[in-house]
């Protein structure tokens, strides 16, 4: 008797109509079941998902609001959820083959250092992959992880942006810096403005928490540290908005020369 490998495979839950959308566009081989929320079969945007899905054999069984609630943990699933087969986390080995691959072109990289809201993460991720980013880093100890809650606020680009967790952050921008990447870290105290960086090669932005910034050991790895300059008593930015901002300054400048 045949047994399909999925079946074998971890699996987790996606949600959201641009995150599901998305999903089916880029991984339909990874979709195991779906349901839409009973009472919106006739919402075009529904209809166009399940659709999408009868185009590669799934049919979407209906469901209460209750259940569906239920399995997204009261999340905002807009009445499309699918069960697919859970997708790793890319590891060290994968980001020093692509280092290697990319050797002497520009890149952009996004790392996270502290930030354990799985919200900031999949905002965060939305803005690496609308600037680009070839991939958002994260250590994988006291650090959010691409949760559903991640991949429904990353509205996305959850299927795009590679995301990397790492055993060693510290040893990890050693990495980047051997690769001739150019480690840049944000904070608040300091009076170098971003804007008057310049980004001449490949870089990697790293942000800490909120609450506490970047770590001690990760803020001596860099090879420089910038702030966002801001108005006279805005104390911080939400970690997603600066971290977009930041990228969006490399790029200005990456598009300039």
């Amino acid at each position: 008797m045949f047994v399909s490998q999925k079946k074998n495979k971890a699996r987790e839950i996606i949600y959201g109509i641009n995150a599901a959308i998305t999903a089916i566009e880029t991984t339909p081989e990874k979709i195991l079941a779906a349901w839409v929320v009973k009472g919106r079969e006739d919402d075009k945007r529904i209809k166009q998902i399940e659709a999408m899905l009868a185009n590669i054999g799934i049919r979407a069984q209906v469901a209460m609001r209750h259940s569906l609630d239920e399995k997204t943990e009261n999340g905002v699933h807009q009445g499309i959820v699918l069960e697919v087969v859970a997708t790793p986390p890319k590891d060290e080995h994968f980001l020093e083959e692509y280092l290697e691959k990319k050797n002497g072109e520009r890149q952009l990289y996004l790392i996270l250092d502290g930030v354990t809201d799985p919200r900031n993460l999949g905002a965060a991720m939305r803005s690496a992959w609308a600037a680009g980013a070839d991939a958002l880093i994260v250590p994988k100890d006291k650090s959010a992880s691409l949760t559903p809650v991640a991949r429904k606020t990353a509205d996305g680009a959850a299927e795009h942006v590679p995301f990397v967790a790492v055993t060693n952050l510290a040893r990890t921008i050693e990495l980047l810096k051997e690769h001739n990447v150019e480690v840049v870290g944000l904070a608040g105290e300091t009076k170098d403005s971003i804007y008057d960086y310049d980004f001449q090669k490949a870089t990697a932005i790293v942000m800490g928490s909120e609450e506490s910034g970047m770590r001690h050991l990760t803020r001596e790895k860099c090879d420089a540290i910038v702030k966002i300059p801001m108005a006279k008593g805005v104390e911080s930015l939400n970690v997603s908005v600066a971290a977009g901002i930041a990228m969006y300054e490399v790029v200005r400048q990456f598009l300039k020369k």
